[in-house]
């Protein structure tokens, strides 16, 4: 094991993977909506989402659906309504409540959790520019990508498990109806971008 790559590659899946994105908006916004508690199922349907993200960009798949323009246009559709659902949930989402919330909103259940994991493009395009890096067992390929992708498993749970926390500290921060209202169209607004950058 290369323990200098290991590292580096720790690192960068740190700085690919907790990076603002359509992920961590939507934690901050549950976080704050449903409190700790509350955020944990669609914390834990996201994480499931990444993971198996991760497992299809190591195994290569991605690369493969890539190469079939129907998959990747319908891919592709399906990833930017769902972006943009989740977009509009955050941006219409009720201010001025108190964290844990009894919301059945599906943007913010386990299911939705899994959905934004599994057709997120930011999370497509980072596992499979890690997966190509910084080769950690050179000596055997499927040991090098398992390592990998536990690797940024492992990275996803920490981080984003923080992200949650950052939501659910907005809420105890007592901000302003309006305060509230600016932040859950900017977190929206993150989320619309990525949306549109998936289809082009």
């Amino acid at each position: 094991m290369d323990i200098l790559n290991a590292g580096l590659f720790s690192l960068a899946a740190i700085v690919l993977l907790g990076s603002p994105g359509p992920g961590i908006a939507a934690l901050i916004a549950v976080g704050r909506e449903k409190g700790f508690t509350g955020g944990l199922k669609f914390y834990s349907g996201l994480q499931i989402g990444l993971a198996f993200a991760a497992g299809i960009s190591a195994a290569g798949l991605f690369s493969v659906i890539q190469t079939l323009p129907v998959a990747m246009t319908i891919m592709t559709i399906l990833a930017t309504l769902y972006l943009l659902y989740l977009a509009y949930s955050i941006v219409t989402a009720p201010v001025g409540i108190e964290p844990g919330s009894t919301s059945k909103r599906f943007a913010g259940t386990a299911l939705g959790g899994f959905l934004l994991g599994v057709t997120n493009p930011k999370s497509y395009i980072a596992f499979v520019s890690l997966m190509a890096s910084y080769p950690i067992i050179n000596t055997n390929a499927s040991a090098d990508v398992t390592v990998k992708w536990l690797v940024c498993v492992i990275v996803m749970v920490v981080v984003d498990i923080l992200w949650l926390w950052l939501g659910v500290i907005i809420q105890k921060a007592g901000m302003t109806a309006r305060s509230e209202r600016l932040l859950n169209i900017t977190m929206g607004s993150i989320i619309a971008a990525t949306a549109f950058i998936a289809l082009i």
